[in-house]
């Protein structure tokens, strides 16, 4: 278990960029609150710090289980991944298309290269 397979690689990849958008989604909700363009402070501010945990913890489970070929980083990544499912039938339902469609493919993508032979056998060995 030495050497990462591409479909890990891969996998982490996608798991880090999820992790990064919603971090980023999640601060740019804390800044304009901080500036005062919130219509529910507490709301905000809710929505601010899910995000950024939400990213953060999607770097982690990137970083310190899928690229260290740890075996908990697979199902937090394979739950990300059927999270967004719906999330993205929402945003295309809601013709938010440009949204909607990168979402499910970054899903799909994150999906077959978690449950990919090669991760699996990098994850859990000959067993």
């Amino acid at each position: 278990m030495s050497k990462r397979p591409l479909s890990l690689v891969v996998a982490a990849i996608v798991v880090a960029l999820e992790g990064l958008v919603a971090l980023g989604l999640g601060l740019f909700v804390g800044v304009e609150t901080a500036r005062g363009d919130a219509e529910n402070l507490t709301a905000a501010l809710a929505e601010a710090a899910f995000g950024m945990l939400i990213g953060a913890g999607l770097l982690w489970v990137a970083w310190g289980g899928l690229l260290r070929m740890e075996r908990w980083g697979r199902s937090p990544g394979v739950l990300a991944q059927i999270f967004l499912l719906p999330v993205a039938w929402t945003l295309i339902q809601a013709d938010q298309l440009l949204l909607g469609i990168p979402v499910i493919v970054a899903a799909l993508i994150g999906l077959v290269a978690l449950l990919a032979p090669p991760t699996t056998h990098a994850l859990y060995g000959e067993d």
